[in-house]
């Protein structure tokens, strides 16, 4: 008979990008499942069996972003707004207070989205050189 950690990492691919994909039963989300004396999450088991227990309160949060990962290394214990916002969702993006660059998100356009002045003037500055250079190139 074998151990259940042996039971586990027989269901468990390692990638070359390091995470340890979960290659039996999924959930419809995409997370493993692993029977132990009852169904849990095979994420949850990998950082309760390699790390220690799940503090109160906390969540993980893939760091990978790959739901069927279970390398405890991809995984992270943070509450659920941080995981939340970490995500790709539109609440995510909605909350997050800064853009994709890193900036602040600054203004606010005259349709009530926000937007970062920034990366604006960045946009701008690429859009008038574009022009540039195609008017230079039609003119001769």
């Amino acid at each position: 008979m074998r151990s259940p950690v042996e039971r586990f990492m027989a269901k468990v691919e390692r990638l070359a990008d390091g995470c340890w994909v979960w290659t039996a039963s999924r959930d419809h989300c995409g997370y493993g499942k692993f029977h132990d004396g009852r169904m849990v999450m095979a994420h949850r088991w990998s950082y309760q069996h390699h790390v220690g227990p799940i503090p109160d309160g906390l969540v993980l949060d893939h760091l990978c972003r790959n739901r069927a990962c279970v390398n405890p290394a991809h995984l992270e214990a943070v509450t659920q707004r941080t995981n939340l916002l970490r995500g790709e969702t539109y609440t995510a993006r909605v909350l997050r207070p800064y853009c994709d660059r890193g900036h602040i998100y600054d203004g606010i356009r005259s349709d009530g989205y926000r937007f970062c002045r920034e990366c604006a003037r960045v946009a701008k500055r690429e859009w008038a050189r574009r022009n540039a250079t195609r008017n230079a190139e039609a003119a001769s």
